[in-house]
């Protein structure tokens, strides 16, 4: 018999959990599984090993709202948020409703039985579940193959060539010579970690740079407010000024372009060697934040380069060699050890094809509504979170939202709700207004935003509050019905 459950949430990782704990306050009456592919939950932070892992958010917003976290360090390693995720589901029973090495292989989306049927491949055997809501909290990532450009003469490298996302746990580095390829946050994480773990001279090979940023480990107001305050109260404190403060940074940086640039380089010039190239090597083409931003906590890289442990190379690959890589003005560069760290692939869904009455659906022809749900999509929601401030954020939003929806679906007697496509009144607008080379790679696959709301993508978290958090449900966009039963003579 196909098990049937009110919510099916697919992935594990911070916005699954988010899923089910807001499922399980907002919408108690509801039954929900989450399908999680992985042997563990976690997400990001239970598949990446690289050294150094951490995270690029202050973690008093890449936290959950509803558990504080009580460190004052802002910039926390993979492992301890890992551990926080996971006392977050336990903590709340959450673990016990994940189906772990469950991949979704195909969800559809039947009018005539109003329900989604979902295909699930479970060690090897297909499962066939079905479900009245489909919540996507898998991401926007390849978590099966990182982005790998194919660089010539790779084959006659003699040495170790590695991805940072299937990093292997018995690689020796130990006093060898390591050429990071990439400029992005993998690489400003990677580099003084392998540094301060035995590796010998490490050195970013970049075509272009990238901003980074410093800021403290370690928050000095947090600190205090946890010395001063109870723990709900410090928690609260900390979240919010952490989130004024990045918004305010972010809004600055948008509004007056080149006066942050400068800080930014100046910042960098002080922490480096006298005399370094900071323009060449720290000054990008584009404006700050047109990419995401790199966060150096405590300017460790910076310290690693001044110490002349690290070096920074801008310039584009020739070939690799039997020794390193040859670069286009000549140079070479010797490494015993290759790591490109050259970013990721986006896949929406886990990469689960999404069908309508049989057939495929092309979501690049559908408008995402509120960032969270798509045109002509029913009873289905997703998350994808900021990209210039914390995930959790937008996640927490998101499973706030679905969950009123459910609750006003019940309380007025519908069993679907669909976002109607805007059609020519609402002109078309990228899914994200952001031009990293993952994202630009993937840009014809996506889903649309629209130029006005609640089609419009506004990366504001104080915004969102209003739209999402504060907005009503039974707004015009969407189409609330009730499922008639066949009439039988």
């Amino acid at each position: 018999m196909t098990e049937h459950l009110d919510v099916l949430i697919v992935g594990a990782g911070i916005s699954g959990i988010s899923a089910a704990w807001h499922l399980q306050d907002r919408s108690p009456s509801k039954s929900y599984a989450i399908l999680e592919s992985r042997e563990g939950l976690g997400g990001t932070w239970d598949l990446f090993k690289y050294p150094g892992i951490r995270s690029d958010s202050d973690m008093f917003t890449l936290g959950f709202r509803f558990k504080p976290w009580t460190s004052a360090r802002a910039i926390a390693d993979g492992p301890s948020i890992l551990n926080y995720v996971k006392e977050a589901a336990a903590e709340n029973g959450i673990d016990k409703n994940i189906r772990f090495r469950h991949k979704v292989v195909a969800a559809e989306w039947s009018d005539a039985d109003n329900q989604w049927t979902v295909t699930v491949d479970h060690d090897g055997e297909e499962v066939v579940m079905t479900t009245s809501f489909l919540f996507a909290t898998t991401g926007y990532y390849n978590y099966d193959q990182g982005y790998s450009p194919t660089f010539p003469g790779a084959e006659d490298f003699k040495g170790t060539i590695v991805h940072p996302q299937h990093w292997p746990e018995d690689l020796d580095y130990q006093g060898k010579k390591i050429v990071v390829i990439g400029s992005g946050a993998t690489a400003v994480t990677l580099i003084p970690a392998l540094v301060n773990s035995g590796a010998g001279h490490v050195t970013m090979l970049q075509r272009s740079p990238t901003y980074i940023g410093s800021l403290p480990e370690v928050d000095p107001i947090a600190e205090r407010a946890n010395k001063l305050l109870p723990e709900k109260a410090a928690h609260v404190v900390n979240r919010w000024q952490a989130i004024a403060i990045s918004t305010a940074r972010y809004q600055f940086a948008r509004k007056f372009p080149k006066q942050m640039r400068k800080i930014l380089l100046t910042m960098a010039q002080r922490r480096l060697p006298e005399g370094y190239d900071v323009e060449k090597h720290f000054g990008p083409r584009y404006n700050p934040w047109d990419e995401r931003l790199c966060l150096a906590p405590n300017g460790d890289l910076f310290k690693t380069i001044r110490k002349g442990h690290a070096d920074i190379v801008t310039d584009t690959i020739d070939h690799f060699t039997e020794t390193g890589i040859l670069l286009a003005s000549g140079e070479e560069i010797e490494a015993d050890i290759i790591i490109t760290a050259t970013g990721l692939n986006l896949r929406l869904f886990g990469g689960a094809e999404i069908r309508r009455n049989g057939e495929p659906v092309d979501l690049t022809t559908t408008m995402s509504y509120k960032g969270m749900m798509l045109s002509s999509m029913p009873n289905m929601a997703f998350t994808i979170g900021y990209t210039n401030a914390s995930w959790t954020l937008k996640a927490d939003l998101v499973s706030e939202f679905v969950c009123r929806v459910l609750n006003y679906m019940d309380d007025n007697g519908f069993d679907t709700v669909v976002p109607q496509h805007p059609g020519d009144s609402v002109d078309e607008r990228p899914l994200m207004d952001f031009t990293p080379g993952y994202v630009l790679r993937a840009l014809d696959e996506l889903p649309k935003a629209g130029s006005k709301t609640p089609w419009k993508l506004k990366q504001n978290y104080f915004l969102d509050i209003r739209m999402i958090r504060q907005g009503k449900v039974d707004d015009e966009a969407l189409l609330f019905t009730k499922h008639r039963a066949p009439v039988t003579v």
